[in-house]
């Protein structure tokens, strides 16, 4: 994953209107505390704050105001998160809330579709896995005006985990933004110039 990458997710959610937290994986636990509401239950492969019920019944998980979860994948393009279906019950934890605090790696974000499609093709032909890519809050215009939260959770917050020993001076990222939104602004000047 490449610093673009995440400049590019993160600006993406950011056009969705979900948050991120950034930090090392071993602040995991604290950025899931800071973004969880409660009551909260969680199925993540690793630790979580005590107060979010990791083993939740029907009754709990109905009860739930946010769902915590891991992403197996993100799309940098899109802003989208992808869940799997699983005997644990990853799908409905992330789905049936209304909140949905998201897990990311950065090791386990791609830049764009084709390489979404390049993990999620062998996934699904030897392991029969199913996959919700998941971009945003739920958002329907069905009934009229947009309404959050008729499909899914009315807020995301992705928790971006940075590997191990990887120090990326922010301004360093906050330049790189700047510099490709600045390209973009140029292209799009440009482009209504001709």
């Amino acid at each position: 994953m490449s610093l673009a990458d995440r400049t590019t997710f993160k600006r993406r959610l950011d056009s969705l209107g979900v948050t991120v937290s950034e930090g090392p994986e071993d602040a995991c636990r604290e950025l899931v505390d800071d973004a969880a509401g409660d009551p909260a239950v969680g199925i993540v492969d690793g630790a979580l704050p005590d107060r979010i019920e990791t083993n939740p019944t029907t009754a709990e998980l109905r009860a739930a105001h946010t769902g915590v979860t891991d992403a197996s994948l993100g799309v940098a393009e899109y802003g989208s998160v992808a869940i799997e279906a699983d005997a644990a019950g990853t799908e409905p934890i992330g789905l049936f809330v209304d909140r949905h605090v998201v897990i990311l790696r950065e090791r386990d974000l791609v830049p764009d579709v084709p390489d979404a499609f390049d993990w999620l093709g062998p996934r699904t032909r030897d392991e029969s896995v199913d996959v919700v890519f998941a971009t945003g809050p739920s958002a329907t215009a069905d009934m009229g005006g947009l309404v959050h939260g008729a499909h899914g959770p009315k807020e995301v917050h992705v928790v971006l985990l940075r590997e191990e020993g990887h120090k990326e001076q922010e301004g360093e990222e906050e330049q790189e933004g700047e510099e490709e939104q600045e390209g973009e602004e140029e292209q799009e000047g440009e482009a209504s110039d001709e």
